[in-house]
């Protein structure tokens, strides 16, 4: 990709709470500037995008320009996230895919550190509420050469962190146990990981092919994060159970969800219920923290209007199922009145239209 010359695009100025950019002809060249204000701001810009498939397309271009060897280090340098969407339809009775889950886990866990970079979020995907951050940072924890390890334990941990037992290892989130070894793909990772045990303590650590099991490189120690984004243990499947009494008129003993929780089993789909397992929730905000700069691709506040109007009617096709209950859609969600009201708190930057790009005094791109 060739990437136009162009000064800085313009970024809030002191006392100013909004930069306005015209969007440029092509999307390639938005990544461009958008690149350019990530090298230029102290802190992660959030790109927020109206749909899954540009949020993609922003992401492939900036990893294309931060790639290219004939960058500036500045720019090379530069970490690009993504937040992907679960690729479900609101109150779908279907689980996101363990590499989705997987990718997510992996960017909320980078985010509270993230000093510099570009995170590319869909918007109906920033509006979704999430798990605390005490449970995505605390609940993770490292394996290193030459820790002791009893596996009886370790299978436990595990299977209470919501990985999966399973014969073979092939997906984010599968462990495996064969006398000595424990094979467990890490949400997260690039790759899983063969821990081979010499009497009771971790001998090595090898990354390793799912494909053909092959052993690869060997690492020093690995880091486990949960193995989805609702807590599996009992306890947590209790309280759920006693959640969702209180918050929805239902009928246990017709309830299948209920009586799934009441049997240890955490459901397809269980991600819909979400703040049933959690005190409160958080937002992709909470994450990031106040240094981060929003930038308003072109239709996003269209897009969020779209997505709730949608979300409230499968809502209300769905309310009434006795079986499996739904909770409300803000329970859910951020509306998108509280996701402006968000965006609103502090610096942003706003692209809108279409047009040549360029940049004057009245900060249009």
């Amino acid at each position: 990709m060739s990437a136009p010359k162009s000064p800085v695009p313009p970024l809030p100025r002191r006392g100013q709470s909004r930069a306005f950019w015209r969007a440029p002809s092509t999307a390639s060249a938005l990544s461009w500037h958008i690149a350019r204000a990530a090298q230029a701001h102290a802190g992660p810009l959030l790109v927020i995008a109206r749909d899954n498939q540009s949020a993609r397309q922003i992401e492939a271009d900036l990893l294309t320009l931060t790639g290219a060897d004939d960058r500036p280090a500045a720019l090379r340098e530069l970490p690009v996230l993504n937040f992907p969407d679960w690729e479900t339809l609101p109150y779908d009775r279907f689980s996101p895919h363990p590499e989705i889950v997987s990718q997510r886990l992996s960017t909320l866990h980078a985010l509270p550190t993230l000093k510099r970079g570009v995170v590319v979020v869909p918007v109906q995907t920033l509006m979704q509420r999430l798990p605390p951050l005490r449970y995505v940072i605390g609940g993770s924890f490292d394996l290193k050469v030459g820790q002791r390890l009893d596996m009886d334990a370790e299978k436990r941990r595990l299977e209470s962190a919501g990985y999966r037992n399973v014969p073979q290892v092939l997906d984010p989130g599968d462990f495996a146990v064969r006398g000595g070894l424990l094979d467990v793909y890490p949400m997260g990772a690039g790759a899983p990981i063969r821990i081979e045990l010499l009497d009771e303590d971790i001998d090595s650590i090898r990354e390793f092919d799912p494909e053909n099991q092959r052993s690869l490189d060997k690492l020093p120690a690995v880091h486990m994060l949960p193995g989805r984004e609702v807590p599996t243990d009992q306890a947590s499947l209790d309280k759920a159970m006693d959640a969702l009494r209180e918050r929805l008129d239902i009928d246990t003993r017709r309830s299948a969800l209920y009586q799934d929780l009441k049997s240890g089993i955490a459901p397809a789909g269980i991600e819909y219920y979400l703040p049933l397992f959690f005190d409160a929730t958080a937002s992709l905000f909470d994450y990031l923290g106040e240094g981060a700069l929003p930038l308003v691709c072109d239709g996003v506040a269209e897009a969020a209007d779209a997505f709730w109007a949608n979300t409230r009617e499968r809502y209300e096709q769905r309310r009434h199922d006795i079986e499996n209950p739904r909770l409300p859609p803000e329970a859910l969600y951020l509306p998108p009145d509280a996701l402006r009201e968000q965006l609103n708190k502090g610096e942003r930057i706003e692209v809108a239209g279409k047009g040549p790009a360029r940049f004057d005094e009245a900060h249009a791109l």
